[in-house]
């Protein structure tokens, strides 16, 4: 009945994988290579899920 209250799950999923994604390269940029990988890799499962819910 209120559906369009609720969030779009694609919407929250995109800004979470670009929040990701920023704070990779600011910790690449800073040096800290260790969390750069692993923001990555945690941004690639994230755009995995997305890809997902596109199809």
């Amino acid at each position: 009945m209120l559906g369009f209250l609720k969030g779009d799950p694609k919407k929250k999923l995109q800004k979470a994988y670009e929040d990701k994604l920023a704070k990779a390269m600011n910790a690449q940029r800073n040096g800290d290579i260790r969390t750069y990988s692993t923001l990555t890799e945690e941004a690639e499962k994230i755009y995995a899920e997305l890809q997902e819910l596109k199809k």
